[in-house]
C-alpha cells in the first residue's frame, strides 16, 4: 500500500516509527562524536528514557574478572551504590550477558514468564525491596565488541511510561543502541594510555603479569576475599602500590591510612558507621580545597551525587584508597565513638546461647541476663532517637529469628533480628518492665513502662502483648514521650483553614470535633488548640487515655476503668468542677456524646475526637448514634477531619517542572470533589479556571509555571520521605449546615453545602501541599481514599 493511500492508523504508526528512529539516530551520532563515552551517556540518559518512553535506563559493564557486570551508568536510585551481578541466570541482566540474547519481559515478578525464557531465570528483588521502586517491564540487550563479538556489557530499560510491554520498535532501537555503545566502549578502551581497571598500572609497570592478575582475580572471586587481598597476601604487593595504581586509573590522589589522623567530628556528626561501610565513602578532612572525600571508587561516588547531598554547600575533592586502608580508617573514626554498646555488640553476646530453654524459670533467668537487659534498653533508646512511634516485637516459629521493627513516619521498617532461642526471654523481660503476668501467655495483656526507671530518658511506653500461633507472643510498644504541644501555627494548616479555625475556637461555648483514623494526629491537634486558648483566666479539664501530652494550666485526668474512671463518668464530674473548657479524648458511645452536647449547651466549650473518615460524615454518624438533631445543631461549632501524609525529604527531593498535561490532570482531580456545588454545576470551566488562577497566584513562579518535587532517597530519610504533614478538612457549623442537621440531611447534601461555603476536602488540601512542595501525589492518594 502506498503512503498516499495508507489508512490514518497505518500512517500514524509509520510517522511515529520514523520520528523514533530519527531521534535515535541523532542521539547515536552524539555518542559517536563524543570523546568521553561515560560523560555523554550520563548526559543522554534522560533523553533516551524519553525517546523509549521508559522510566529508568541502566548500562552494565563487564568487570575485569569477566564473571560479573557492574552498573556504569544509571538513572534514578541515586542512593543505591553500584549493583554487581554475576553473569548467570540468577538475574535478568546477568542472563542477557550470559546468553547474548535480547530479553523483553512483560512482568519481572511473573515467575511463569521467566520460566518460559529459562527454567533457572530469576529476578533479583533486593533493590525494589530496599528502595520502594517496583520494576515491571524490562527490555535488555547485550553490548558486544564489534570485531570479536566478546561481551562488553549490557544495556537495560525499565518500566514503560504507559505500563504496556515494550513494543517491537523499542527492541529494534535498543539493539541499534547496543551496537553503537559497543563501538564507543571499544574506542574508549583503545585510547593511548587508557587503563581499563584500578589494577592495570601494576601490569603496565611490570609489577605483575597479566596471567598472575587473572589468577589472583579468579581466586579472589572464588574465595570471596577479593582481588586486592589476594594480591597483597600471595603476590607481596603493598597497599601503597595498589593505591598508587588506583590513583592513576581514577586520576585522583591516593590516601593511605594515617594512624594519628584527627577525626573531623563536625563532618561525621550525622553519618553512621553502618552507612559508611555500605556506601564505601566518608568525609576525611576539610582543608583549603574543601571537604576531602575518601572512597574506594571515586567515579561511582561522584556520579551518584550522594556525597554532595550529605554535604550540601561544600566543595568536594576526592581521594582514592584501598579496601584495607578504608577499613582501618573506618575503625579509627567509629571504633570508639559510642559511649555504650551498640546493638550489634549486644547481639553478638546473645549468639552464644544455642538451645531455647522451655521452662518459665529459665526464661526469667535469661530475661535477667545483663546483655539481654542492655539490649532491650538499647532497642527502646534507638527507637526514641530515630523518632519511631511504635516498636513491634514479632517472634517466628522454629529456628527463625525474632524480628523487631520500628514504625517511622507511619511505615514499618526492619530494625534487627534476635536469635530464636531468646524470643521467650525477650518477651518476659518486657513483661517484667511493665509488671505484667509473665506466666500468662494465652491472653492479651496491657501495661506501661516508665522508662525513667531504666534510662535517663523521660519516656513512657504503652505495651500490648498478644498471643500468636505456636504458643508465642507478639509485643507492640507505643512510645509516649511527654512532649510539649505544637504551636497551632505550625500544625501545617493552610492559611485559609488556620484563620477559620482560630475564629471558631475563640467562641465561648459549643462543641468541636477532630476526626480521623487511629494515628492521624487528632490528639496532637486538640492539644495545639488547647494551648492556643490556654490563658490564666480559663479553667480547662481533660480526660484522656492515655495522657500523651502535658501542658501547664491544664487539669488532666487519666482514664482508669478498673477504678471506675471512664470518659462519660469524668465528663459528668467535670460539670461540677466549674470548667470553661472540657476536652474528651474520644466520644465513642451515646452517653459520652450526650453529656458533651449537654455541656456545650450549658455554656462550656467542648472538644473531642471521633473515628470517622470525613467532616460531613461525622455529622451523619453522630445523628445515627441517636443524638437529638436540634440540640446537636445548636451545639456544633465545627468538625476538623485530618490525615497524616509523609513529607518529602528536603535534603534530597528533586525539583521538576510539570508539563501542561500533568497540571491539567491535577486540576481535573482537584475539581472532582467540587461536582456537588452549585457554582461548579452552573459552569464547570469557569470554576476550573478560578482554581487554576488561585493556584498560580499562590504557588507558581514569575513565569506562571509550577515546580513540583519527587522523592529520591538519602541516608537522612526513608526512601525520600522524612516526617509527616497534616492534611485537613474543616467544616464549620454554619446556619445552612445546622438546618441540614435538623432535617437529617444526607452526607452528599452536607458535603455539597460545606464545599459551597469554601471547605476544601482532605484531597484538595493535600494537592495544595503538593503544589507547595511539601509532599507528592502518591502520598496524598494513599491517605485520601475516595
Amino acid at each position: 500500500m502506498s503512503e498516499m493511500t495508507a489508512s490514518p492508523t497505518t500512517s500514524g504508526v509509520v510517522s511515529r516509527r520514523l520520528a523514533f528512529f530519527k531521534g535515535l539516530q541523532m542521539l547515536t551520532n552524539r555518542i559517536h562524536a563524543s570523546k568521553n563515552v561515560d560523560e555523554i551517556m550520563l548526559e543522554l540518559a534522560p533523553e533516551l528514557c524519553t525517546l523509549f518512553e521508559a522510566e529508568r535506563f541502566t548500562i552494565y559493564a563487564v568487570e575485569d574478572s569477566g564473571g560479573t557486570i557492574v552498573t556504569r551508568i544509571k538513572t534514578g536510585l541515586n542512593g543505591v551504590q553500584s549493583i554487581r551481578l554475576p553473569i548467570a541466570e540468577n538475574s535478568i541482566a546477568g542472563y542477557v550477558a550470559l546468553s547474548g540474547q535480547l530479553l523483553n519481559i512483560r512482568d519481572v515478578y511473573d515467575d511463569n514468564e521467566l520460566r518460559c525464557v529459562s527454567p533457572s531465570l530469576q529476578f533479583r528483588r533486593e533493590v525494589d525491596a530496599s528502595t520502594g521502586f517496583r520494576c515491571r517491564q524490562m527490555l535488555v540487550a547485550p553490548i558486544r565488541d564489534p570485531d570479536t563479538g566478546s561481551l562488553l556489557g549490557v544495556v537495560q530499560l525499565i518500566n514503560t511510561v504507559n505500563g504496556e510491554p515494550f513494543p517491537r520498535m523499542a527492541e529494534e532501537g535498543l539493539l541499534g543502541l547496543a551496537q553503537t555503545l559497543g563501538v564507543a566502549f571499544l574506542r574508549h578502551a583503545r585510547q593511548p594510555g587508557r587503563l581499563r581497571s584500578r589494577f592495570d598500572a601494576l601490569i603496565v609497570d611490570g609489577r605483575i603479569t597479566a596471567e598472575e592478575f587473572a589468577d589472583a582475580a579468579r581466586e579472589g572471586r572464588e574465595s570471596g576475599a577479593g582481588t586486592e587481598a589476594v594480591l597483597i597476601a600471595q603476590l607481596g604487593l603493598s597497599p601503597a602500590e595498589l593505591g598508587a595504581a588506583a590513583a592513576r586509573y581514577f586520576g585522583v590522589p591516593y590516601q593511605a591510612f594515617v594512624a594519628n589522623h584527627v577525626k573531623p567530628m563536625d563532618l561525621l556528626r550525622n553519618i553512621k558507621r553502618e552507612y559508611v561501610e555500605q556506601a564505601l565513602w566518608l568525609p576525611y578532612e576539610e582543608n583549603a580545597d574543601g571537604v576531602v572525600v575518601l572512597c574506594i571508587d571515586p567515579e561511582q561516588v561522584r556520579s551518584s551525587g550522594v556525597a554532595q547531598n550529605v554535604l550540601p554547600k561544600k566543595r568536594l575533592s576526592f581521594r582514592v584508597t584501598t579496601q584495607r586502608d578504608f577499613e582501618q580508617t573506618v575503625e579509627q573514626y567509629f571504633g570508639g565513638a559510642l559511649d555504650d554498646a551498640s546493638v550489634t555488640d549486644l547481639l553478638s553476646g546473645l549468639d552464644e546461647r544455642e538451645e531455647e530453654v522451655g521452662s518459665l524459670k529459665d526464661d526469667v533467668s535469661a530475661a535477667a541476663d545483663n546483655e539481654l537487659v542492655k539490649l532491650v534498653n538499647r532497642i527502646i533508646v534507638d527507637a526514641y532517637r530515630q523518632g519511631a512511634s511504635d516498636i513491634h516485637i514479632e517472634p517466628r516459629p522454629g529456628k527463625e529469628k525474632t524480628l523487631i521493627r520500628f514504625r517511622k513516619d507511619g511505615s514499618l521498617v526492619p530494625y534487627i533480628e534476635i536469635p530464636a532461642s531468646y524470643r521467650n526471654p525477650l518477651v518476659t523481660r518486657v513483661k517484667i518492665m511493665c509488671d505484667l503476668d509473665i506466666a500468662e501467655r494465652r491472653k492479651p495483656q496491657d501495661g506501661k513502662i516508665r522508662f525513667r526507671k531504666f534510662a535517663p530518658i523521660d519516656l513512657e511506653l504503652r505495651v500490648a502483648t498478644l498471643p500468636t500461633q505456636g504458643g508465642m507472643e507478639d509485643v507492640v510498644m507505643r512510645l509516649l514521650a511527654n512532649s510539649e504541644p505544637i504551636q497551632i501555627d505550625k500544625l501545617g494548616l493552610l492559611p485559609f483553614n488556620l484563620d477559620r479555625l482560630k475564629a471558631t475556637i475563640a467562641k465561648p461555648y459549643g462543641i468541636f470535633f477532630v476526626c480521623g483514623p487511629t494515628g492521624s494526629g487528632k490528639t496532637t491537634t486538640l492539644h495545639s488548640i488547647l494551648n492556643y486558648i490556654n490563658t490564666p483566666d480559663t479553667k480547662i479539664w481533660t480526660v484522656e487515655d492515655p495522657v500523651e501530652i502535658t501542658q501547664k494550666g491544664l487539669r488532666q485526668v487519666q482514664v482508669n476503668r478498673k477504678a471506675g474512671i471512664d470518659f462519660a463518668t469524668m465528663m459528668r464530674a467535670f460539670l461540677r468542677a466549674d470548667p470553661d473548657v472540657i476536652m474528651v479524648g474520644e466520644m465513642r458511645d451515646h452517653e459520652t456524646v450526650s453529656v458533651g452536647i449537654e455541656a456545650s449547651l450549658t455554656g462550656h466549650l467542648v472538644f473531642s475526637t471521633l473515628h470517622t473518615n470525613s467532616a460531613p460524615e461525622s455529622v451523619v454518624r453522630l445523628l445515627d448514634m441517636g443524638m437529638d438533631p436540634f440540640n446537636f445543631a445548636d451545639a456544633l461549632l465545627g468538625v476538623l477531619a485530618q490525615r497524616l501524609a509523609k513529607r518529602l525529604c528536603l535534603k534530597c527531593r528533586e525539583a521538576y517542572r510539570p508539563d501542561d498535561g500533568e497540571v491539567d490532570r491535577l486540576l481535573e482531580e482537584y475539581c472532582e470533589d467540587m461536582h456537588l456545588t452549585d457554582d461548579f454545576r452552573a459552569d464547570p470551566e469557569a470554576a476550573r479556571e478560578r482554581v487554576l488562577t488561585r493556584w498560580k497566584e499562590a504557588f507558581a513562579g514569575e513565569d506562571g509555571r509550577f515546580t513540583l518535587y519527587r522523592p529520591i532517597g538519602c541516608e537522612h530519610c526513608n526512601q525520600g520521605y522524612k516526617g509527616r504533614v497534616g492534611l485537613h478538612e474543616l467544616m464549620l457549623g454554619s446556619d445552612a449546615i445546622k438546618r441540614l442537621i435538623q432535617s437529617r440531611g444526607r452526607v452528599e447534601q452536607v458535603l455539597g453545602q460545606a464545599l459551597g461555603e469554601g471547605m476544601r476536602t482532605l484531597r484538595q488540601d493535600g494537592m495544595e501541599k503538593v503544589l507547595a512542595g511539601i509532599t507528592d501525589m502518591k502520598q496524598v492518594r494513599k491517605v485520601c481514599v475516595r
